[in-house]
């Protein structure tokens, strides 16, 4: 018989109301035998007791069901962004607090890079900061002559200097959507939305695909979410070609590997072409690579004006966002993947973006039933009690960026949907009241990945300046913490094998150096993470 190791800790919180407290948890082949106390392995013959985590507590593998394979690898690069961060080798970076800190930081980079070479920048936003916006004479301070880039927090705007813009051809008669000109009718250097940065992003050779597809890539992708006690995280915009996925089944298959990754490749093509791949690449799925769904980007970003609102629009009046896919190839797209059963992971930050996007989920589901087709709404910041209801009743699952409530609430509430549709953004109590499957998530590297932070802000909703930014919304530690496993679990149609700490399930464990319930609920982002436990192999940090 295959050998039993029995794991000691000082609790162990499951997340299954059978069992919802234990001190001993069996494993064999990978997968949890029994749970209980320390006899709990006794009627399943002999057994060895590992006691390195007797100090510790254990809580399923934390799951992302909203990340980037790019959190980790996007490091290669200089971050500018206004929070302090710490990349995947434990290096703090302090936030830039200006854009003229911004220019310097770049400036040092250009001073010491290769002749020609481009400089990018990641992680900046100008929401907040009062001065000028960002534009090509600031980065023109960087270097004249090399070309300069700068990606905004959310992913979805950047700004160039003059020498990118010359690369991209972009000028005065230049009409495409997305290219910001100024009042002297040229471009300031601001792209909005991916048909207007790619062409500078192909030319500077910053490839989102190389970003995420590369062992590098994907080893610091582990190592990330091991230090945030992640053991299932998601890659929610994969550029997968055939050569990408023989590294990653080369790379997620070798035994010390602790991460179990789920793509959702990007719906580029005809819908019939995206089915086909979404297809073929789901009967190659393995253990720690599991592969079929589809992320489809419908609206842009709230913080950047680009994503798609109802009335009364945005309080400063600035244009209604951009669509990245038009409602009617919202509506084409949707009819084919839920008639040939693709699940989708569909982006909707705008509140009339969700709808449009429910309208169409409604018209798949009448010509093609599917009652557990279990589509995934991405975001749903500005979902209303109506629409987290429309959603429960066709069975569509939404992950809520409750990490937005402390990074940009403020913001929200002075400068993009104010401050009463801000205190009702991201409405985790209202989706769980109306009876919606539900998860939280970081949209890492957009903000840093860390499940319990989190949880920490659907729980608290507070902002940067501590204010509780919708008190009727918060939730219950209890409830946050089944967001962040079996909630997300579900939203991944994983939950009969991750989430719950339960016999059959894989031996995948979050170790946590104090008891979540037990500390202070203001408290719980700093509950630290010791590492992880995936397949009943302990990995610390």
């Amino acid at each position: 018989m295959t050998d039993i190791h029995v794991i000691k800790a000082r609790k162990i919180l499951t997340m299954d109301r059978a069992v919802p407290e234990a001190t001993h948890v069996a494993i064999r082949d990978g997968r949890i035998l029994a749970v209980g106390d320390a006899t709990c392995a006794e009627q399943w013959g002999n057994f060895t007791v590992d006691e390195s985590l007797s100090d510790a507590v254990l809580l399923p593998g934390f799951v992302e069901g909203h990340a980037h394979l790019m959190a980790g690898s996007i490091w290669e690069h200089t971050y500018v962004g206004y929070h302090d961060r710490t990349d995947p080798e434990g290096t703090f970076w302090p936030g830039v607090s200006s854009t003229d800190e911004m220019v310097k930081r770049l400036k040092a980079v250009a001073d010491h890079a290769p002749e020609g070479a481009p400089v990018f920048g990641w992680g900046f936003d100008p929401i907040f900061f009062s001065s000028e916006r960002l534009s090509r004479k600031h980065l023109d301070k960087v270097s004249p002559d090399r070309p300069v880039a700068v990606l905004f927090s959310n992913f979805h705007l950047m700004c160039v200097n003059s020498a990118a813009l010359e690369l991209a051809g972009y000028d005065a008669d230049t009409q495409a959507e997305g290219v910001i000109k100024g009042e002297d009718g040229a471009p300031t250097g601001e792209l909005q939305e991916m048909a207007a940065m790619f062409p500078v992003l192909r030319r500077i050779n910053i490839d989102f695909r190389s970003l995420s597809q590369s062992e590098a890539a994907l080893e610091s992708y582990a190592k990330t979410a091991v230090r945030a006690g992640v053991t299932t995280i998601t890659d929610l915009l994969s550029m997968m070609e055939d050569e990408d996925l023989d590294q990653m089944l080369t790379v997620t298959g070798r035994d010390e590997y602790p991460l179990r990754l789920v793509p959702a490749i990007a719906a580029n093509g005809t819908p019939t072409q995206i089915a086909d791949r979404a297809l073929d690449l789901r009967g190659k799925s393995t253990d720690k690579l599991r592969l079929g769904a589809v992320k489809v980007m419908t609206d842009g970003s709230i913080q950047g004006w680009t994503a798609r609102v109802r009335w009364p629009g945005y309080v400063g009046g600035q244009p209604n966002g951009l669509w990245n896919a038009a409602p009617d190839e919202i509506f084409a797209i949707a009819a084919e993947l839920h008639a040939r059963g693709v699940q989708m992971h569909i982006h909707v930050n705008g509140d009339e973006a969700a709808e449009v996007c429910l309208d169409a989920l409604e018209a798949a589901a009448r010509q093609s039933p599917w009652p557990s087709a279990r589509h995934v709404l991405q975001h749903c910041q500005m979902m209303d009690q109506a629409l987290f209801r429309r959603a429960a009743e066709m069975g569509v699952a939404c992950n809520i960026f409750a990490n937005h409530l402390w990074y940009f609430g403020d913001q929200h509430a002075a400068f993009t949907i104010g401050a009463d549709r801000a205190r009702r953004m991201d409405a985790v109590r209202t989706a769980l009241a109306e009876g919606v499957c539900c998860a939280i998530h970081s949209d890492a590297p957009v903000t840093p990945l860390g499940p319990l932070f989190t949880a920490w802000c659907a729980v608290n909703r507070l902002t940067m300046s501590g204010v509780v930014l919708g008190e009727g919304e918060c939730i219950t530690v209890a409830e946050a913490l089944e967001l962040i496993t079996l909630g997300a679990a579900r939203t991944l149609k994983l939950d009969g094998e991750i989430g719950s700490i339960s016999p059959g399930k894989r031996a995948d464990f979050a170790i946590v150096g104090d008891d979540p319930f037990a500390v202070d609920k203001t408290h719980l982002k700093d509950v630290p993470v010791l590492g992880t436990v995936f397949g009943g192999q302990i990995n610390l940090v």
